[in-house]
């Protein structure tokens, strides 16, 4: 009895630092300092950011409360059961306690499933892609920026963007303006097909809270509608060479009227029909056609 009055009794101010911290977050706070929260006001910026959000929070939370437990029980038995005045030799030892033994396998086991289970309800969810989507895009990673090709976007033809490397300052700094920048209708559907024109890529927008990865040979798909206008930065995650740290891009959400605009500037710009495969690095992979005239053999 006088065992669980002191842990009624220890529990109380745990409960309340802890009911104090919470009642004091930020909306960052609250969402696990993931970027693309820092606003309050501001919604999410794809439809699946607060699926990811909810995933992540909601995973530390159950660990922050299982590190508590432990914590707690660690602590206590420190306390407890310390060596007092006067005893001499070794506290009687316990061989096993079935109830404990089963309440160390049964509840990491309940957790280890749950975590699957979430996470694998929410990757159907993010990885579903649209069948007929809105906005179509071919986005390829090569040594070291960015391709965008927006597929039957202009009277039926290709439109495309041919980035450039990153081109960094004396004081390290990026023009951002220079930047291959990924121009998409907000509240639209999309449905990108990421290709690698030579090595191994990861296409990841930072605020998109989503990455993938661009393999030479295998075409990988994400879908998503973006639901807040903005320019958000995306970078290659994916070791990929000398210059990886400089394989920069922006993705920039804006009305379709501005997108509709953008793509016709591209046309004007001379940058239409076919920019795809035949400009690839590697033209000896499997799948890969060779250009009229040309030979990979050898």
């Amino acid at each position: 009895m006088r065992t669980n009055r002191r842990l009624r009794w220890a529990a109380i101010p745990v409960a309340a630092t802890l009911t104090v911290f919470l009642a004091g977050c930020t909306q960052t706070e609250l969402s696990g300092f993931l970027p693309g929260f820092e606003d309050v006001n501001a919604s999410p910026v794809t439809n699946h950011t607060e699926t990811v959000r909810s995933l992540w929070v909601g995973a530390w939370v159950v660990l922050l409360g299982v590190g508590i437990l432990t914590w707690g029980l660690t602590i206590w038995a420190m306390v407890a059961y310390r060596r007092r005045k006067g005893q001499t030799g070794l506290p009687p030892q316990m061989r096993y306690n079935m109830p404990i033994e089963i309440f160390y396998t049964v509840v990491p086991l309940i957790l280890v499933v749950g975590f699957f289970a979430f996470t694998a309800r929410d990757q159907q969810a993010i990885e579903t892609q649209y069948e007929d989507p809105d906005v179509s895009i071919t986005a390829y990673g090569k040594q070291w920026a960015w391709d965008f090709v927006y597929n039957d976007s202009v009277d039926g033809d290709d439109v495309w963007y041919a980035g450039k490397q990153a081109e960094p300052a004396e004081d390290g700094s990026v023009d951002q303006d220079s930047l291959p920048t990924l121009v998409l209708p907000v509240d639209q559907t999309v449905k990108i097909q990421l290709e690698s024109r030579d090595v191994a890529h990861s296409f990841w927008v930072i605020d998109f809270l989503y990455k993938k990865d661009m393999i030479p040979g295998k075409t990988n798909y994400m879908s998503f509608i973006p639901t807040r206008e903005g320019t958000f930065a995306g970078k290659c995650a994916e070791l990929c060479g000398e210059y990886h740290s400089l394989m920069l891009f922006n993705v920039k959400v804006v009305s379709e009227g501005e997108y509709e605009d953008y793509l016709e500037s591209l046309a004007a710009e001379g940058n239409k029909g076919d920019f795809g495969s035949d400009y690839n690095r590697n033209q000896n992979l499997p799948g890969v056609t060779a250009p009229a005239g040309e030979s990979h053999e050898g």
